[in-house]
């Protein structure tokens, strides 16, 4: 076959091959260019060291890519490295709030290290707790990372757990430190006059309640403050937005509970929380006090701004995708349970005030 040569960008090129419908090899690709397919993956993959190559050279490939369908050998790849670069992530539902900025922390260093990102959801269901990783499994993941999810057994390949919290052989448990988040939460409340302090604990299908709200309680007692019965209400059913928060605010009430501040199980609920407080003629911070959990994105933006405990929620996100990547990359884990703990801080805003002296409200 007989070739006629143009100039692409001051590179001869090929143009029989201009728009023929088959894609180029790498290796023609980085013929036609004059690079190594060296530098031509790397700058594909986003790698950190195609920051080092230049614009123009940088521009120059991508420009190829289109010109002639370049489109890598995914199989062929996979087959010579024994790597599919893939990572399944469980997650209970996809909204805003927790699990979105703990995905997008995963997703951010996935793709940075040219790894692609499943996602599959289980709404809380045993059934699809228990069958989501053998569908990841059966589709050749590298790895797994559940997000409060509460595996029940050793899932069939290498797992991080973030907020977890059950020790499982081979999986590594990323967990906040809650004696510290629930100490950081009360003493804020104390030092500002409140004694009479209610709590809305998390649905008993989270991973992160039990755990939190023994937390609480250590912490309330260690400062002699006391949490009775009374003060103390469940969110309730399957919802991610603030009506399960709303609802269960509206029980403390009903019920008449005394509480001049109100420590929530999330900044979603926190958000039902200040809803059902204001439909009942109550200011906060004025007449309670709330503090959220979590610092996502929006409790910042919200009226009035929330005091809440961060978690870290994007970074838990991008460590748990660091040590999946470790792992996968190691010859072999020592298949000993691990826990790696992150720090909270208390973050502020207007949703908290001074207890009015003499006025509790029930």
């Amino acid at each position: 076959m007989a070739y006629s040569c143009v100039s692409f960008k001051g590179v001869k090129t090929s143009g029989a091959r201009r728009g023929a419908g088959k894609g180029v090899t790498l290796k023609e690709l980085a013929d036609i260019l004059g690079l190594s397919s060296t530098t031509i993956s790397l700058v594909l993959n986003r790698s950190k060291v195609a920051q080092s190559i230049p614009k123009a050279t940088k521009e120059r490939i991508l420009e190829a890519v289109r010109t002639y369908n370049y489109r890598p050998n995914f199989l062929a790849r996979s087959l010579r490295c024994q790597k599919t670069y893939s990572v399944g992530v469980l997650v209970p539902e996809l909204s805003d709030g927790y699990a979105s900025q703990v995905l997008a922390g995963i997703e951010q260093r996935l793709l940075e290290a040219g790894y692609l990102c499943l996602v599959a959801t289980h709404h809380h269901r045993p059934d699809l707790i228990e069958e989501r990783p053998m569908l990841f499994y059966e589709r050749c993941v590298e790895g797994i990372i559940a997000v409060d999810t509460p595996l029940m057994e050793q899932p069939p390949v290498r797992t991080v757990a973030v907020s977890g919290h059950k020790p499982l052989p081979g999986v590594v448990n990323i967990e906040l430190d809650h004696d510290e988040a629930a100490r950081l939460a009360l003493l804020h409340l104390k030092q500002l006059g409140h004694e009479e302090i209610a709590v809305l604990k998390g649905q008993s299908f989270s991973s992160d309640t039990e755990v939190r709200w023994q937390s609480i309680r250590r912490a309330a007692a260690s400062m002699g403050v006391e949490i009775p019965e009374e003060r103390v209400s469940q969110l309730e059913g399957e919802s991610p937005l603030p009506d399960t928060g709303y609802y269960a605010t509206l029980k403390l009430l009903e019920r008449r509970a005394r509480f001049t501040a109100l420590f929530c199980f999330n900044d979603i609920s926190a958000f039902g929380a200040v809803r059902a407080l204001s439909s009942a003629g109550l200011r906060v911070p004025d007449d309670v006090s709330v503090v959220g959990f979590d610092d996502i994105w929006e409790a910042s933006y919200h009226v009035p701004a929330l005091t809440t405990i961060r978690q870290p929620l994007v970074e838990m996100g991008r460590l748990a995708a660091d040590v999946m990547l470790k792992h996968v990359s190691a010859a072999a884990g020592n298949g000993q349970p691990e826990v790696i703990r992150v720090q909270p801080q208390l973050i502020v805003r207007e949703s908290t005030a001074r207890a009015a002296q003499g006025r509790s409200r029930g």
